[in-house]
């Protein structure tokens, strides 16, 4: 079939287009910039520019297609989330009618509706209504908690249990849920494609209805740790979502819609999923051993912190910067004694978990500073140790591009008056390797400049310090057949 997937860049779409492909179907994604799909192994594979909430984009994108998934939400977008999912449904519902489009298939939030009391449940609801208003069948699954490695839920639960070794936590641990596997879940996704007939609501979970204690304790026993849980009131809701910010990679806004969600209990009240599909989901120990033998074997397909969504950026496709007009600009370069492979290998493997080579104290400082204002941090970390691909998230930059063995460009995205792009050029020279190491900043006004300015000084410590970490390792038990040459000092350029 000719399938469009919205939300490519994302978790679950991310993870769904694969599958499609492997099932013979013929695949088109939509992306406000294509350019972060460029690095994904999806061979014909179609990839179009537009945006939900341009609808000019739409007729374009949905031309010739005979099922559409709905995979986006604007959740991470702040307060007005709920207009904006409101109207970017309602404009794709039109535009699928007019491109007379088969089907729509959707994921949204399991709850009853009369019981919801959750904005962000209330919304997911409410994109199945709107996408459906235009006239195109919709299949709507609905679904709670999904159990999968770097799933933002299962994050929040896996952070939590793994630095708590006793929680006081809010009475939402005791609200009951019925947790659903990834895998479960795009299985449903794949297989509406095989039933035609399908139309309507179908809830989803696995066979498990736990309390998010219950899940928590599950968690800690799969890693043989011993957890104490107490509920107990907690005078502000807003206290939980802070600690969450602080003690795991979810960021406030994200923790604050999804702990609101977390008072509503989630359980399946119609099974009909489960005479309409063959699917049929695992236990929450199943769900979760899967889980975390991905993690443990780098094996992380995506994860919550893939889409663009998930942060604060509204300007997603960079500039251009062989124009280096209006830039300001610190280059440094080495010569190495390495292949330019290895080079970028240790390139590849900065951050995440092992941090950064060269002040990292202070490149976790500015995480800090960025998480307290309302930014990124640093804590997101990378979605593997040591390979990157256009689109990945590494702590508070995001991969913009990426040629093996030749250039890295990471663009910023932690709160900043202006955009910054930190990039990393490789070349061989002779039996050595010219490695040149790139800060652009583009200052927005006045207070851009002046940030700039006040910073150099650091900068002098970090980015030296940077190239001269990535030289000596790229060059430790790097054997070679000739004498080392004297290494040259490395050169600073600041221009505007």
């Amino acid at each position: 079939m000719r399938v469009l997937v919205t939300g490519a860049t994302g978790y679950i779409g991310g993870r769904l287009v694969p599958r499609l492909i492997a099932k013979g179907h013929s695949v088109r994604c939509l992306a406000r910039d294509p350019q972060q799909l460029q690095g994904r192994p999806w061979p014909g594979v179609e990839i179009v520019q537009g945006d939900l909430g341009s609808p000019e984009t739409l007729p374009f994108a949905l031309e010739g297609i005979d099922v559409a998934y709905y995979l986006v939400h604007a959740m991470a977008d702040g307060k007005s989330f709920r207009e904006q999912d409101r109207k970017m449904a309602r404009a794709f519902g039109e535009a699928a009618r007019r491109a007379r489009v088969r089907r729509i298939v959707y994921l949204g939030g399991l709850g009853d509706p009369g019981e919801l009391h959750s904005k962000h449940l209330i919304s997911r609801q409410e994109v199945g209504q709107n996408l459906a208003r235009a006239g195109v069948p919709v299949v709507e699954f609905r679904a709670a908690v999904i159990v999968g490695s770097g799933s933002a839920s299962f994050e929040m639960i896996r952070h939590l249990t793994d630095r708590l070794p006793l929680m006081v936590a809010p009475r939402w641990v005791e609200t009951r849920c019925q947790p659903i596997g990834i895998r479960s879940v795009l299985d449903y996704l794949e297989e509406a494609l095989d039933h035609p007939e399908a139309r309507g609501i179908y809830e989803i979970g696995g066979t498990d209805i736990l309390t998010y204690r219950e899940m928590m304790l599950g968690y800690a026993r799969a890693k043989g740790l011993h957890r104490i849980i107490l509920p107990v009131p907690m005078p502000k809701r807003n206290f939980s979502s802070r600690v969450i910010d602080l003690l795991t990679p979810i960021p406030h806004r994200i923790a604050a819609a999804l702990l609101e969600s977390l008072r509503t209990e989630v359980v399946v009240r119609d099974d009909r999923a489960l005479h309409t599909f063959a699917v049929r989901p695992t236990t929450y120990a199943e769900a979760l051993d899967r889980a975390l033998g991905r993690i443990a074997a780098d094996d992380v397909e995506t994860t919550w912190a893939s889409s663009l969504a998930s942060t604060v950026r509204k300007d997603p496709v960079g500039r251009q910067l062989d124009n280096q007009e209006g830039l300001l600009v610190e280059r440094h370069w080495r010569k190495v004694q390495a292949s330019p492979e290895r080079v970028m290998d240790i390139i590849c493997a900065l951050g995440g978990e092992q941090g950064w080579p060269a002040g990292n104290a202070l490149w976790q400082l500015r995480g800090a500073i960025d998480r307290a204002m309302g930014g990124v941090g640093m804590r997101r970390g990378r979605r593997h140790p040591k390979d990157l691909r256009v689109g990945d998230p590494l702590d508070f930059w995001r991969v913009e591009s990426f040629e093996p063995g030749r250039i890295l460009r990471l663009r910023a995205e932690m709160r900043l008056p202006g955009r910054a792009w930190l990039q990393f050029e490789v070349r061989p020279e002779g039996r050595q390797t010219h490695l040149e190491q790139t800060a652009f900043f583009e200052p927005h006004g006045l207070s851009g400049n002046l940030y700039w300015y006040s910073a150099m000084q650091l900068h002098r410590f970090i980015f030296p310090g940077l190239i001269r970490a990535i030289q000596t390792r790229a060059e430790e038990d790097h054997t070679l057949d000739y004498t080392l040459p004297g290494l040259p000092a490395p050169t600073l350029l600041v221009q505007e």
